[in-house]
C-alpha cells in the first residue's frame, strides 16, 4: 500500500481478510486516501464480522464494499420458522466461530438447546473416531442430536462431511439440516443436494437479475462480458463473490473519476510518502471519498451504494429447500427469501410427506402376537398373510399414506433386548441394523428402546395383567347335601336316633293307654320310625298320650321345622348360583400367595419391568419386590417361558398364572372355546404399544400425526372393539361359570337324590328277599295247627249265634284285653259269592271285632276291661275265641296284634229292635 502510494493513487481497494484490513484503515485514515474494503474469506468459508471501528469523525476513508454479516439474523429467522429447539452446529476449521457469538446468545435466551463441533480437515478419520470412542448408547444420542444440524463451511467441507455421515448411517431419512454460506453457487447447490438425504436447506446470497435478458449484460452506459452476465454461463458460476464486488467496484470508481472531470474538480493523484513521520495526507482525498460515497453503479451485484456509515446496505439470502425422502438427487426449489428491510418473504413449511411416500414399499419385522398379529393364511409358495390389531393399524397408515409394506417375522421370534456385547437381538434388532424400515407388534413404549429406535406416538394404552384358571365345578352327585356341612348332617343323624331312644324311654317309665283295637305299640322301632316320619313331616303313628312325651315331641317338631326350612332355602341357592370366589384379584393378591407358581415371557418388557422396579431399594409397592422372587427363582427358568403361548397353555393345563400385557391376555380369554380363563391386572395404562422405526426415520412424524387422527375420529375405537368385543362369550373376570337367574337346572345337580332313592330300592329289594328266606325258614319248624286261617265272616257269624244261644250265663266279664266294637262302612266288603271256603274253626282261638252297619253307628260301644256288661248281639247264645286273621274294613286281611285269648260275652238287647244276625250287610273281621 505504501508502495502504491508513493506512485500516486486516487483511492485504494483492498480484498482481504479481516486481519489485515484494520492496519490498510488505519493507512488509508491517515494518508487521506479513499479506501474501498471488500472482505474476502479463506477458501469459500463463511465469514465473520470484521469489526472494523467506526467513528463520525471526518477522518474515516474506509468504506466497506460487501454488506455486513447478516447471518446471525438469517440463521435466527429460519430455526424459529421450523420451531427447532435442539440441534448441533458444525463449523470448518477457517470458521472463526465467534462470527455467531450474537446467534448463540440470542438462542441460549430462548432456552434452545444448542451443540457446536469442529469438522476436521480429515472427515473420514473424524468419523471413524467417533465410532471408535463411543459405545452404542452414545451413538444413538449422537443419531438423533445429528437429525438437526446447521452447517456452516465451505461448499467442498460440506459435501465431503454429508457424504460420510450418510454412508456411515449417521443420519436417517427424518433428518433435517440447514447449509448457511454466501459464497454457494448453482453447481454447489445441485451436488449438496445429491449427496444428502432427509430434508436439506440451503442459504446463499443471491443478486437481482434483470428479467431482460437483452439488458443483462449492459449497465448504463457499460457493457459487461457475456461471461459475467449470463448466470448459466460457468466461468460466472465459478466465480467467487469477491471477484463480483472488485469487478463493481472498479465500475464505482470509474463512474466516480467520470463525474470529478466533467465538474472540474479533479485533484492530482496523492504522491505520497507514508515512512516518513512528518508525511502530509492528501488535500483531495476528502472530495474524493464524499464523490465516491454519493455515487452509485449497477453492477453484477446488484445496486452498489454506500450509507452514511460506509457501509453497503444492500444485500438479499435466497432460502433453497428439498422436502423429506428417500431419493439422492431429488428436487430442490425456492422456499423464499430474506433482507434487512422487510426480513422473510415466502413460507418454508415443506409439503406433506405423504405426497413423497406414493410407490414406497417398507419392509416391516414383527412377532407373532395375538390379537395383534396372527397369520391368516400361509399357502405354499405364496407369501403368508397376517391379520390383527395392529396389521389393521398399519393397513389404515397405508390407505392415508399411499405406500406398500412386506411383512416377516423376526428371525428369533423376540421383541428385543440388549444383549452382553451391547448388541439387541429380536425385532429390535432387525431395527437397529437396517434390516427392515418398521417394527409393529404388542411392542410397548420402554426408555430402553427408545434409546435405541424410534417410536411413534401410543396407538393403545398398556398395563400388565395376570391369565388364570378359573376354578373347575366339578360334578357333585350330591349336590343336594350341599346345604349343611358333613358335620351338621352327623349331628342331626345323631339327633333323630337320641330323641327317638327318649321316646321310647318315656313311653316305657309312664306306658301311655292304648285305645282298643289299636295297632300300634311303644317299641323302640316304632319311636324311631315316628321320630324320623315327623322329621321329614310325614307324620306317625306311636301314641304319645304322656305329658312329657307331648312336650319332647313338640321341640322336636319345632327343631324339624326350622331345619327343614333352612334347608329348603339354602338349597335353592346353592342349585342357581356357585359360590366359589378365587382368592386372587389383583396384582398384589397374587404377590402375597405361594401356592400358585407365576412367571413371565423371559427377558421381555414385563421381565424387565419387574425386575427394575423389585430390585429398587426406593421402591414404595412391596408387591414388585415379591413378584420378582417368584419370578427370579432358579435365574427364572423355573417360573418362565419362552414365549407367551407357552404361557398361557402352562395356565390351561397346569397350576399357573402367567403374567402378561392385559391386552393380550383379555383377548385369550375371550376367544377360549372353553371360557376356561380370566383375568386380573392393573387398571392404570402407566405405558402403551407403539410403532417402531430407525433411528431418524422421516415417518415418525406422520406416523404419529395419522395415529392421533384415528384415534380423534373415532377410528382406532371401532379396531379396538373388532378385537376386544363388549359382549364377549366369556366373562373375563369371574373366577368361575355363574349360571344365569332362573337358568333351568340340569339333571348333575339332582343325580344325588336319585341315587339315595335306588340305593333306598335295592335296599328294600334285599330285605324283602332276606326276610321271604326267614319266614320260610321259620315256617318249616312251625306246626301247621299254628298257621293262620282265613274264615269266612259270614260263616263266622251264624256259628257264634248259634254258640251263643245256648250259653246259660246271661252276661259274661270281658278280661283284661279290651274289644272295640266300632260301627263302620261294610259297603266296600267283598260280596257273599266272593267269600273264600268255610274252614273249621272249632277248636281256634278268636278274637272278633263286629262291624255295626252305618245305620246304627250312634249305638255303637266300646267295651273295655272295666265294663260290666256287654253288647247283645240278638240271639247270639254262645261265643267262641281264636287266632286268625282279622279282615280290614276294605275287604283285605291283616294279622291281629292281640295274640291273648278273650271271652266274648253276648246277650239280647230286646230294646234295639234289630235282628243283626239276618242282616246281609253286616260283617264280621276277625
Amino acid at each position: 500500500a505504501c508502495d502504491l502510494m508513493n506512485q500516486g493513487i486516487l483511492a485504494l481497494v483492498s480484498s482481504i481478510g479481516c486481519t489485515s484490513a484494520g492496519s490498510l484503515q488505519s493507512l488509508a485514515d491517515a494518508m487521506h486516501i479513499p479506501h474501498l474494503f471488500i472482505q474476502r474469506s479463506t477458501a469459500g468459508t463463511p465469514r465473520s464480522g470484521c469489526g472494523l471501528t467506526r467513528s463520525n469523525r471526518n477522518d474515516d476513508y474506509t468504506l466497506s464494499v460487501r454488506p455486513p454479516v447478516y447471518l446471525n439474523d438469517v440463521i435466527l429467522r429460519v430455526v424459529t420458522e421450523y420451531a427447532w429447539q435442539k440441534f448441533i452446529i458444525f463449523y470448518d476449521s477457517d470458521y472463526d466461530i465467534r462470527g455467531i457469538q450474537e446467534f448463540l446468545d440470542k438462542v441460549s435466551q430462548q432456552g434452545m438447546d444448542v451443540a457446536l463441533q469442529k469438522v476436521e480437515n480429515n472427515i473420514n478419520k473424524m468419523i471413524t473416531g467417533l465410532f471408535a470412542t463411543m459405545r452404542i448408547e452414545e451413538l444413538n444420542r449422537y443419531r438423533d442430536t445429528l437429525r438437526r444440524a446447521i452447517l456452516i463451511m465451505n461448499p467442498s467441507t460440506a459435501k465431503s462431511f454429508l457424504t460420510e455421515v450418510v454412508e456411515t448411517n449417521l443420519v436417517a431419512f427424518d433428518c433435517h439440516w440447514i447449509i448457511i454460506n454466501e459464497e454457494i453457487n448453482d453447481v454447489d447447490v445441485q451436488e449438496l443436494v445429491r449427496r444428502s438425504i432427509g430434508r436439506l436447506t440451503i442459504i446463499r446470497q443471491t443478486f437481482p437479475v434483470p428479467q431482460n435478458i437483452s439488458q443483462r449484460c449492459f449497465r448504463g452506459n457499460h457493457r459487461i462480458s457475456s461471461s459475467l452476465c449470463d448466470p448459466k454461463d460457468p466461468f460466472s458460476q465459478n466465480m467467487e463473490i469477491s471477484n463480483l464486488y472488485i469487478y463493481d467496484t472498479v465500475l464505482l470508481l470509474a463512474n466516480a473519476f467520470h463525474k470529478k472531470l466533467e465538474d472540474r474538480k479533479w485533484h492530482s493523484m496523492a504522491s505520497l510518502t507514508c515512512i516518513r513521520k512528518n508525511s502530509k495526507p492528501w488535500q483531495g482525498g476528502r472530495s474524493m471519498l464524499e464523490t465516491i460515497k454519493k455515487g452509485g453503479v449497477n453492477g453484477l451485484t446488484g445496486e452498489l451504494e454506500f450509507a452514511e456509515n460506509g457501509g453497503n446496505p444492500n444485500v438479499h439470502f435466497e432460502i433453497l429447500g428439498t422436502n423429506y425422502g428417500e431419493d439422492l438427487g431429488r428436487g430442490i426449489r425456492k422456499l423464499g427469501c430474506w433482507n434487512p428491510v422487510t426480513g422473510l418473504n415466502g413460507s418454508l413449511t415443506d409439503r406433506k410427506l405423504e405426497n413423497n411416500m406414493r410407490g414406497v414399499v417398507l419392509r416391516v419385522v414383527t412377532v407373532l402376537e395375538e390379537p395383534f398379529v396372527m397369520v391368516s393364511e400361509n399357502v405354499l409358495g405364496k407369501p403368508k398373510k397376517y391379520q390383527g390389531f395392529s396389521i389393521d393399524v398399519l393397513e389404515a397408515l397405508a390407505t392415508y399414506l399411499g405406500f406398500k409394506y412386506e411383512i416377516y417375522v423376526a428371525p428369533d421370534h423376540k421383541y428385543g433386548s440388549p444383549q452382553d456385547d451391547g448388541s439387541w437381538n429380536g425385532l429390535i434388532g432387525e431395527l437397529i441394523f437396517k434390516r427392515a424400515d418398521i417394527g409393529i407388534s404388542a411392542l410397548t413404549i420402554t426408555p430402553e428402546r427408545e434409546n435405541v429406535v424410534d417410536f411413534t406416538t401410543r396407538y393403545m394404552d398398556y398395563s400388565v395383567g395376570v391369565l388364570l384358571r378359573k376354578a373347575e365345578k366339578t360334578v357333585d352327585m350330591f349336590a343336594c347335601l350341599a346345604p349343611f356341612d358333613l358335620s351338621l348332617w352327623a349331628c342331626i343323624a345323631g339327633t333323630v336316633l337320641l330323641v327317638g331312644l327318649l321316646v321310647y324311654l318315656l313311653n316305657w317309665l309312664n306306658p301311655p293307654r292304648l285305645q282298643m283295637g289299636s295297632m300300634t305299640s311303644t317299641t323302640l322301632y316304632n319311636s324311631m320310625w315316628f321320630v324320623y316320619g315327623s322329621f321329614v313331616q310325614q307324620g306317625g303313628e306311636v301314641p304319645y298320650t304322656t305329658l312329657a312325651t307331648r312336650l319332647m315331641m313338640g321341640a322336636w317338631w319345632l327343631f324339624a321345622l326350622i331345619v327343614i326350612s333352612s334347608y329348603t332355602a339354602n338349597l335353592a341357592a346353592f342349585l342357581t348360583i356357585t359360590r366359589i370366589e378365587n382368592s386372587i384379584q389383583s396384582l398384589q393378591d397374587l404377590s402375597r400367595q405361594t401356592d400358585i407358581p407365576y412367571g413371565t415371557v423371559l427377558d421381555s418388557a414385563v421381565y424387565e419391568h419387574v425386575r427394575v422396579k423389585g430390585m429398587n431399594p426406593f421402591e414404595r409397592d412391596s408387591m414388585y419386590s415379591q413378584m420378582w422372587k417368584m419370578i427370579n427363582r432358579s435365574n427364572g427358568s423355573e417360573n418362565n417361558v419362552v414365549e407367551s403361548a407357552a404361557g398361557i397353555q402352562k395356565v390351561k393345563y397346569g397350576n399357573y398364572a402367567f403374567v402378561w400385557d392385559a391386552a393380550v391376555l383379555e383377548y385369550v380369554a375371550i376367544n377360549d372355546a372353553e371360557c376356561s380363563f380370566y383375568t386380573v391386572g392393573n387398571t392404570v395404562a402407566d405405558r402403551g404399544y407403539g410403532i417402531a422405526l430407525q433411528h431418524g426415520s422421516p415417518y415418525r412424524d406422520v406416523f404419529s400425526q395419522r395415529i392421533l387422527e384415528l384415534q380423534q375420529n373415532g377410528d382406532m375405537d371401532i379396531l379396538k372393539h373388532k378385537w376386544w368385543p363388549k359382549n364377549g362369550q366369556c366373562d373375563l373376570y369371574s373366577s368361575v361359570d355363574t349360571k344365569q337367574k332362573g337358568g333351568a337346572l340340569d339333571i348333575k345337580s339332582f343325580a344325588g337324590v336319585f341315587c339315595i332313592l335306588a340305593a333306598g330300592i335295592v335296599l328294600s329289594c334285599f330285605i324283602a328277599m332276606l326276610e321271604t328266606w326267614w319266614n320260610k325258614r321259620k315256617g318249616s319248624r312251625v306246626p301247621s295247627k299254628e298257621d293262620d286261617k282265613e274264615i269266612d265272616l259270614e260263616h263266622l257269624h251264624r256259628r257264634v249265634n248259634s254258640l251263643c244261644t245256648d250259653d246259660d250265663s246271661p252276661h259274661k266279664q270281658f278280661s283284661t284285653s279290651s274289644i272295640d266294637l266300632t260301627p263302620l262302612d261294610i259297603d266296600t266288603l267283598p260280596t257273599r259269592q266272593a267269600l273264600e271256603q268255610i274252614s273249621d274253626f272249632r277248636n281256634t282261638h278268636i278274637t272278633t271285632t263286629t262291624f255295626i252297619p252305618e245305620q246304627i253307628q250312634t249305638l255303637s260301644r266300646t267295651l273295655s276291661a272295666k265294663a260290666a256288661s256287654g253288647f247283645s248281639f240278638g240271639s247270639v247264645p254262645e261265643h267262641r275265641t281264636g287266632p286268625f286273621r282279622h279282615r280290614a274294613p276294605n275287604g283285605g286281611f291283616f294279622r291281629s296284634p292281640i295274640k291273648t285269648m278273650s271271652s266274648i260275652p253276648y246277650q239280647p238287647t230286646p230294646t234295639l229292635g234289630l235282628n243283626i244276625g239276618s242282616d246281609p250287610d253286616r260283617g264280621t273281621s276277625i
